[in-house]
Formats: C-alpha cells, structure tokens, sequence
C-alpha cells in the first residue's frame, strides 16, 4: 500500500472521493485526480517523445512516478519545503540538456554570423545600387568647344594681321629694325589684356578717368604713333581709317582673345569631364551591376546554409522542449502531492503522520 493510500485509510476516504470540510474546502481534490489532470496536459506531448528515462539515466525517484508522488507526500507530511525537491528535479534536467543547450546555442551563433553577412552583403548592394543612380542621373555638361576652337583661331589671325599692318606701316620710317619696333607697339596696343574684362563690356563697375586710362591709353598712344608714320605718305582719309581700324582692333581683339582663351579653357575641361563620365557609365557601372549580381549569389548561398543550419537546430530544440515538457509534468506530479498531503497534514496527530510514514 502506497503512503497516500495510507493516508486514505485513517481519513476513509475512496480512491475517487472528494474530501469535503475542513480550512480547504476550495482546494478539496483527490491526489490522483491532481495527477491525472497533470498527465492529460502532456500526455499528447510525451507520446511522441525520446525515451527519457533511458537516455537520460534519471534517477529512480524519477523514472517512476509512483514513488515521485510519494516523495510528494513525505514532504507533504514533514517541515520539508516543495521548492527544494522542485530545484532538485530542475538540477537534473537542466544537466540532461546541457549539451543540447550547447548545441541550439551554437547553431544559433552561426545563424547570426551568416545574417549578420547577409546584411552586410545587402549594405554593399543598396551603396552601389545608389553610385549606379546616381551615375546614371549625372548629366554630360553643355559646351562650345569647335565654336570656341574656331573663334579663338580666327582671333590669333586677327591679331595676326594687326601686327603686320603695324609692321608694313613702319617699314618706311624704320627699314632696318621696323619688325622689333612693330612688335614692341603691337604689345603696347595689346596692354589693355592685363584687365580681364572690357569697360565696354562691365555694366557693374563705375566709370572713372583711371579706368579709361587703362583700358583705351595705350591702345590710342600705339595707333597713334602709327598714324605719325603714315600721315606723311598717304592721304588724310586712308591715315585716319588705319587709326581708327588700329585702334579698335587693339580694344577688342586683346579681349576677344583673352574672352576666347578663357572659354576654351572651360570647354575643353567641360569636354575632358564628359569623356571621363562616359568612360565611367561605361565601365563602372557594368562592374557595379555584376559586383551587385555576385553578391545576390552570395547572399543565396548564405541563405541555403542558413536553411540547412535551421534544419539541423530543430532537433536539438524539439528535444529541450520534450525534456522540458517532462520536467513540468514531473514538477506538477510532485507538487499536487505535496499540496493534497499538507492540506491533510493539520488534520493528523504526530503519531497518525509517523505511522503512516513508516508504512
């Protein structure tokens, strides 16, 4: 006879008879009653589980439920505290499922490792994903550059031929060195060049004497030293049109020349920029998009192994949960016994508790 059939006897209650009466009347259950609501809870879980007692070499105590629930009793009907036995029962699981908790532990370490690659792969697709808008959204730069190229080359005649109109005026005056002195009163003409843009072309600036002594003084002083050379020789009219054609090729051929040289600068840097954006469109972007599509395909791979690794955790998982579904069961066992032999325990004298635990 079992010790809780033991008590049974002095109270005369049946195997499946209420306990009525008494401080708990509210909690007045059978002991197997208690125990088969626990097992129902969990039958359907352990049905379908490993065979604990054999793998996991549990102790007697908790292999067979019977004497479990007359350890239940035993501290039921002494001073002895639940929460002890419950650690203990705890205790051994928790070693049986170390080496799986080991396991689930380590598996899932390596999902982490390959979702933390993955999101590193995905940052390196979303960068070169935005380098390949944003390359493709960049715009070639507007230019002149043959019409720039054709104006400045016409400007360099232009010039050209003011020097040899200067030249040939003073060939008379100075036939020995008249091309050294042509060349010094072409650049004195041409001094205006050191002031990059033209009074007449500045609507900003305010006019002043000093202004105009700089941009027209030595344009007027060279033709003039010209007309002084020709006067003597050719009519009036023919002089004061090379003065007047003189002077205004000094005031606007320097800056034409200087407007021209500074726009081809600036087209042909435009026209470099735009070569080198076309070589970019055409190179880079093709290697972004297969970088792109290689790590895609890394990020595949990455996902299979991860499948496979998830595969692999759920048995490990699926046995801490049957592991942990029997320590429940075996921790309700134990606890509706030693609730139901408390409740009976203010009930017994000390002699009717210590027959009935050496029974």
């Amino acid at each position: 006879m079992s010790i809780i059939d033991e008590v049974r006897r002095v109270f005369g209650v049946k195997k499946n008879q209420t306990i009525v009466g008494g401080p708990f009347d509210s909690e007045a259950l059978t002991m197997q009653e208690v125990a088969d609501d626990s097992l129902s809870n969990t039958v359907e879980a352990t049905q379908k589980a490993i065979h604990f007692d054999k793998e996991a070499n549990l102790p007697e105590w908790l292999r067979d439920e019977n004497i479990l629930r007359d350890e239940g009793v035993i501290f039921g009907l002494s001073d002895a505290q639940a929460v002890d036995k419950i650690n203990v029962i705890k205790h051994y699981f928790a070693h049986i499922t170390a080496e799986l908790d080991s396991s689930v532990a380590y598996y899932t370490e390596q999902i982490g490792e390959i979702n933390l690659s993955i999101e590193q792969y995905e940052t390196q697709i979303n960068t070169l994903s935005e380098k390949i808008q944003k390359l493709e959204e960049k715009e070639f730069q507007t230019h002149q550059l043959p019409r720039t190229i054709a104006g400045f080359i016409l400007t360099l005649f232009m010039c050209a031929g003011n020097y040899y109109i200067i030249d040939d005026s003073l060939t008379i005056g100075f036939p020995d060195k008249h091309w050294i002195i042509a060349s010094g009163v072409f650049l004195a003409g041409m001094f205006n060049l050191f002031n990059p843009t033209s009074l007449f072309h500045d609507q900003h600036s305010r006019f002043n004497w000093r202004q105009a002594l700089e941009e027209i003084g030595m344009p007027l002083a060279a033709s003039g030293f010209v007309f002084a050379q020709v006067i003597d020789r050719q009519p009036l009219f023919k002089s004061l049109a090379l003065f007047v054609f003189i002077t205004f090729l000094f005031l606007f051929a320097g800056k034409l020349l200087l407007g021209n040289l500074t726009i081809l600068k600036d087209d042909l840097a435009a026209w470099i920029n735009n070569r080198k954006l076309e070589n970019e469109k055409k190179i880079f972007i093709e290697q972004w998009y297969e970088k792109i599509a290689e790590y895609k395909k890394n990020i595949d791979s990455q996902r299979v192994e991860k499948w496979k690794i998830i595969d692999l955790i759920k048995e490990p998982e699926a046995a801490i949960k049957k592991f942990t579904e029997k320590r429940e069961m075996l921790i309700n066992i134990f606890e509706s016994e030693f609730n139901l032999a408390r409740n009976y325990r203010d009930k017994l004298s000390g002699e009717q508790i210590q027959d009935i635990l050496n029974e």
